[in-house]
């Protein structure tokens, strides 16, 4: 008898393959840098189209020429610096100690917290810089301003997000003097820089096991019953039970996924919009009203979703020069 081996279908490496917790994406960890600076930006994802750039990869074929490359255009209203908060390391990890809140808190956070009545930020900020002798980290609250951009929500996302800097003193003294204050991309990322994209992906739903894992449709004799799309077995008498590994019907996609070293190729302003606005809007979007960021490639999620970009956990090595793009395609998207 003749045995025909071949590998597994379908990845184990993201099980168990169900839905996100929730769609604005936690970052667990974060890179360490000496300049004083949030490490993450927030951004909704509008669209791709394409543009022709110089290929400065010495080891690539095309080095110096102006090659095709797919990018993404997210938008990026300024993120507000909404608190501080610090931590000291315990045996089980960081744990929080104390937070102040800015006191010119946005109207439309409450629609997604209760806004503080009564608050004495300067009894908080003393505490908090009291507390600075085994305060081991510090980062900052920060929530998004979707009502400038163009998607239908008026309910800012909150997450944290993690600073630069040689100590604790120095992070804290750079959040103070951000608290309440706007920042813009400009001021977190540099063109050319490597960044990682994390995001909910798109939701897919309940699929069978050939769309789901990417199992052979069976054919022959196993296909006479009418049951073609399924797996052949799902285990043997022994063990007595069916294994984890094998591939089931369930959820796809509105997984949590981080796509790492993605190259930053433009960071433009509000005055530079028509450079990457295509006739009539991106598709289920709109127009991009406020700054943007170009990102090579593609990103995790569908249009309108939030895409957090953190500063690379594991860079490549960056060019010095930002890069040269020579035409951005502003074609209509409505025929595609």
């Amino acid at each position: 008898m003749v045995r025909h081996h071949q590998p597994r279908k379908g990845s184990v490496a993201f099980s168990p393959r169900k839905r996100a917790a929730k769609e604005t994406p936690r970052i667990k960890a974060w890179p360490s840098n000496e300049e004083p600076k949030l490490l993450g930006l927030a951004g909704y994802k509008a669209g791709m189209t394409h543009a022709m750039v110089v290929d400065t990869d010495k080891n690539s074929p095309s080095n110096g020429m102006t090659v095709f490359t797919p990018v993404t255009v997210l938008e990026v209203p300024p993120l507000v610096i909404m608190g501080i908060r610090s931590y000291e390391k315990t045996a089980h990890g960081l744990k929080a100690i104390t937070e102040v809140i800015a006191d010119n808190l946005d109207e439309e956070l409450s629609r997604k917290i209760t806004l503080p009545k009564d608050y004495d930020k300067s009894e908080a900020i003393a505490k908090i810089q009291d507390a600075l002798e085994k305060t081991e980290e510090v980062r900052v609250l920060v929530h998004t301003n979707p009502k400038m951009a163009s998607v239908p929500k008026k309910k800012p996302e909150i997450f944290e997000c993690a600073l630069g800097g040689s100590s604790a003193e120095e992070k804290l003294n750079y959040a103070l003097n951000l608290l309440g204050e706007e920042v813009r991309a400009s001021d977190i990322f540099n063109e050319g820089q490597y960044v990682d994209a994390i995001a909910t992906t798109k939701g897919k739903g309940v699929q069978g096991v050939v769309k789901r894992w990417n199992i052979r449709i069976q054919y022959g004799k196993a296909m006479r019953s009418g049951k073609g799309r399924h797996v052949g077995s799902i285990g043997p008498w022994s063990p007595e039970r069916t294994m984890w590994t094998v591939a089931q019907a369930g959820q796809m996609g509105y997984h949590k996924r981080t796509e790492f070293n993605k190259k930053v190729l433009k960071i433009g302003d509000v005055s530079e919009v028509d450079a990457v606005n295509p006739d009539g809007g991106f598709i289920r979007y709109g127009l991009v009203k406020n700054d943007y960021v170009l990102v090579k490639g593609s990103v995790p999620g569908p249009t309108k979703r939030l895409v957090i970009l953190r500063q690379a956990i594991r860079p490549k090595k960056a060019d010095e020069a930002a890069p040269q793009i020579e035409f951005i395609s502003t074609a209509s998207k409505q025929g595609v």
